[in-house]
């Protein structure tokens, strides 16, 4: 089983207050991390969403202790609503979402890293859609420029994009080596980031859709919060925080009755980060249904 050590674990702990008992959700369940926390904590019973069913299969191994209180869904935490749905589940007293990259998808043979050379893949839900070497073989090169300045925010954008089209017309682009060391010439070494951090980022974005329907998914699960229930969500980078953000401020001062819990985002502790260098990035925002 993979390693994995969730972030922010005790913030989103203090902020769902499982103790309450009840029914709660985890979006995003990835290794279980999160929600082995939850149920420890008290809540009663918890649904588990992933599209990744690796992880899903890990996550039942990690939950089995906890038995009929925890059900696993293959499936995108974007189509909660249908999900629940399906489930019979009511009004919900809490849940939680963590965007980031799971350790176990950043490991050997999924293509979501440049450190190893391997099959560019970068699926989370490896049985649909097409890979990141399908996109990159097919997109136009405007198109491949503006998914690497718009997901990666990288300037030299259109110089990786017309590296990788004039590679590609000698050979497919099928590895994470290949790609990773046409995008180091045509980026060139700047500081310590390696330079294909950036469009890996990107490119994952891009095969994933991870910026589509946030702001959807969000108030969907708001929608289900019953009175005095809470929402957390994880994310890893700003552009995926923006859109949490502002659904979290428009629910807030809307007609609903919602409160901010987060004014402004909680980042993980000295402690936590010298302990999981990964959660750098983390940010946590959280809202809550008032009575």
């Amino acid at each position: 089983m993979s390693v994995h050590v969730p972030v922010l674990t005790a913030e989103i702990v203090g902020a769902l207050q499982p103790g309450r008992g009840g029914l709660y959700v985890d979006c995003t369940v990835g290794l279980g991390g999160h929600a082995r926390a939850l149920l420890a904590g008290g809540a009663a019973r918890l649904i588990g969403i992933d599209r990744d069913a690796l992880a899903l299969a890990q996550a039942g191994e990690a939950l089995a202790e906890f038995g009929s209180r925890v059900e696993l869904v293959h499936g995108d935490y974007r189509d909660v609503a249908r999900l629940l749905d399906e489930r019979g589940a009511g009004p919900i007293d809490g849940a939680v979402a963590d965007l980031g990259v799971s350790s176990l998808q950043l490991g050997e043979g999924r293509g979501f890293s440049f450190q190893r050379d391997e099959a560019l893949d970068m699926r989370m839900d490896t049985s649909q859609g097409p890979t990141a070497a399908d996109l990159i073989g097919a997109a136009g090169e405007r198109d491949l420029a503006d998914v690497i300045y718009r997901y990666g925010e990288e300037r030299r954008s259109r110089a990786i994009a017309r590296a990788v089209v004039a590679a590609r017309k000698a050979a497919p682009i099928r590895t994470t080596g290949q790609l990773a060391a046409i995008v180091r010439r045509a980026a060139g070494r700047r500081g310590r980031i390696d330079p294909a951090t950036r469009t890996f980022q990107a490119i994952r974005i891009w095969v994933n859709r991870e910026l589509e329907g946030i702001d959807t998914f969000v108030r969907d699960i708001c929608a289900r919060l019953r009175a005095g229930a809470r929402f957390a969500v994880v994310t890893f980078h700003s552009l995926e925080d923006r859109p949490v953000k502002l659904a979290f401020r428009a629910l807030a001062s809307g007609p609903e009755p919602f409160r901010l819990l987060t004014k402004k985002s909680v980042v993980p502790g000295e402690d936590e980060l010298c302990s999981n260098p990964r959660a750098r990035s983390a940010r946590l925002r959280a809202i809550e249904r008032v009575e």
